[in-house]
């Protein structure tokens, strides 16, 4: 899963997610994935609906649990069809299809969840063409002025900026896409990979993160298990989850 050199710029360049039974998340995304027109591909022990990635949990890579996560749909039929499939294979539903006003004046979204508790959902909006197959996360935080300040530092490095705030909520805005960090139980679990523009902000992004004290989760460097070129720097948030910059290229 990369963002190879020269396409256009995009919110994450991929969002990791661990699962309890991963047979059984890979039938839930594809079913769910394949109304929205996603194509999956799978590699190296993982399943991927670029820029989502899933893969077993294991000692060092808890479950996912507690993310929400909005896919793009392109019409309201659309979002429609992929809560159907959902219900209709007996997955649980969390809000059925309809307008959202306290999101948007066109938002329509519908919620179902994954097998391990997360919320997917299918939404269309009039600035959903801008976004990639992922819209937005919504990540649960145990202190949201704490993870805000995180993501402020490593803003400019990732190409990221904060872009609202009020009482218990941040919001945070990138090329196509944005993340919300809201006040509750933390979600685990979670990777989020940005791009970088090159080797520099990599490793700008990795000293500024660990020279403010957060942890380090793998220092600058090439990673070639997972394609020649690969370079990629990994940090840990304030709640624990993984937060990559990366660059491919030479």
């Amino acid at each position: 899963m990369t963002l190879a050199p020269g396409t256009d710029a995009r919110m994450w360049d991929h969002v990791g997610m661990r699962n309890s039974d991963f047979a059984a998340s890979v039938r839930f995304y594809s079913l769910l994935l394949d109304t929205l027109g996603v194509e999956k591909t799978a590699g190296d022990g993982i399943v991927e609906w670029e820029p989502l990635a899933i893969g077993p949990e294991s000692d060092d890579r808890p479950t996912t649990r507690g993310l929400h996560i909005g896919f793009s749909a392109p019409t309201r039929e659309h979002v429609d069809a992929f809560w159907q499939a959902g219900v209709d294979a007996g997955y649980r539903d969390d809000g059925a299809p309809g307008p959202r006003p306290e999101y948007g004046d066109d938002y329509y979204g519908g919620f179902l969840l994954d097998p391990d508790g997360n919320s997917a959902e299918a939404v269309h909006h009039d600035r959903v063409a801008d976004s990639g197959v992922i819209d937005h996360l919504w990540i649960r935080v145990a202190d949201v002025e704490a993870a805000k300040a995180f993501y402020v530092m490593i803003a400019e490095d990732v190409g990221i900026r904060l872009a609202g705030e009020r009482p218990g909520w941040a919001h945070f805005a990138g090329a196509g896409g944005t993340f919300s960090l809201v006040i509750g139980e933390p979600t685990v679990g979670l990777h989020m990979a940005f791009p970088a523009p090159d080797r520099a902000a990599v490793q700008a992004f990795h000293r500024a993160a660990t020279g403010a004290g957060y942890r380090d989760n793998g220092g600058p460097g090439e990673r070639p298990e997972y394609h020649p070129g690969y370079y990629g720097a990994f940090v840990l948030d304030p709640d624990g989850n993984n937060i990559e910059a990366v660059f491919h290229g030479e």
